[in-house]
This record gives structure tokens, C-alpha cells and sequence, in this order.
């Protein structure tokens, strides 16, 4: 990923970023090209590396097409919005200004390995629904259904885990612009976009 200095997020930014990033879009090399494949994923540095795990429907192509020797990418994005020029200073003293695009971005590189056997899926499908059940009033539980029904369910999707071997972050915020352009364009998106 092309990546200005004053765009690059630190490692450790992008892992704390990337603790709070969920949903992400899988491309790997296949036999007849590029596959992608949107799905959320779970950060996981349990064994001292990071790894993204998730699942895919098992009809889904991309788990049995993929190059293993070749590495996939996990592509995550947040927080993106258009720059309109009116909101830079310079538009009314020369109008050398352009529009531009605001985003943050983090590109997961490394190998995929498949999971298959009921007790990793059932791992796999219960640390997802935990972490995005966490915080409700009542979580539901991967339990809560009948035993049958999980089995059936866990026939249907293959699990996919991306060891990560490169990680990119790229903060794309006007940085390269003076204060008060920061300050235009902060009061201006948020005046068109939601900001808790």
C-alpha cells in the first residue's frame, strides 16, 4: 500500500486500531484470479503472533481456490469521507485546491490456513459471537440453540485463520495540511457525518 510518511500509523497504533476493526474483506490468488471475500474476523495475539480468525460459508469458493504459497490479504477499513475544497482557507485567498478523500485503512498480509473439524468451528464460532455479543444486557450464547441445530449450522461454513506476517496502517487525515485546514475540515465532516 502506497503509504506518505506523514500518513503511516506506528505498529502500535495499527494493533490498537485494529482491536476495535472487525469487518474486513479477504483476497487471495485463486486459479482464476483475485477472490474476495467480506466477512468479520477476530484479532487473536493468544500464542504471541497475530492472527485474524473467522469463517466463510463452505459453498464460498474461496476457502478450497485459494494459492497457499501465495499470501492473502485482510483489507480493513474505518472512519472514511469526502474533502470538499470549500472547506480550505486557500480556496478563497488563490483556489489552488483540490478535493480529496479522508480514511483510515489497515492491510493485513500473510498465510491462510483452513479449518475444518467441528471442535476448531465451534472455537472459532464461539469466540466471534462472544465478542460481539459482549456488552449486551443479555449475550446470547452459542449454547442458547439446541446442540442439532449448532452441529448443522457448523457443516455449512469452513473456518479461515490469516497468520500475519505484515501489517500496514495508514491514517489518511489531513496531516499534511496547516491547523486551521485541520480545524475546516473537522467542523465540516462533522456536520455530515454521524461522530459519537
Amino acid at each position: 500500500m502506497y503509504t506518505p510518511i506523514h500518513f503511516k500509523m506506528e505498529d502500535s497504533d495499527t494493533l490498537a486500531l485494529l482491536e476495535t476493526m472487525s469487518f474486513a474483506t479477504l483476497v487471495s490468488l485463486g486459479q482464476g484470479g483475485l477472490l474476495s471475500t467480506p466477512l468479520p474476523l477476530l484479532l487473536d495475539r493468544s500464542d504471541g503472533g497475530i492472527r485474524l480468525i473467522g469463517h466463510v460459508a463452505r459453498a464460498n469458493p474461496h476457502w478450497k481456490d485459494f494459492d497457499p504459497a501465495v499470501p492473502s490479504l485482510a483489507v480493513f477499513q474505518s472512519g472514511d469521507g469526502y474533502v470538499t475544497p470549500a472547506w480550505y482557507a486557500e480556496k478563497q485567498k488563490t483556489g489552488k485546491v483540490v478535493p480529496t478523500w479522508n480514511y483510515i485503512t489497515i492491510h493485513a498480509h500473510g498465510r491462510l490456513e483452513i479449518v475444518s473439524d467441528a471442535a476448531g468451528l465451534l472455537e472459532i464460532v464461539n469466540r466471534l459471537t462472544n465478542r460481539h455479543e459482549a456488552g449486551r444486557e443479555q449475550p446470547w450464547q452459542v449454547g442458547d440453540a439446541p446442540p442439532d441445530y449448532i452441529a448443522a449450522m457448523l457443516r455449512g461454513i469452513v473456518g479461515v485463520v490469516l497468520h500475519v506476517e505484515r501489517l500496514e496502517g495508514k491514517a489518511k487525515l489531513s496531516q499534511n495540511k496547516d491547523e486551521t485546514d485541520r480545524a475546516t475540515i473537522r467542523a465540516g465532516m462533522a456536520a455530515i457525518l454521524p461522530i459519537p
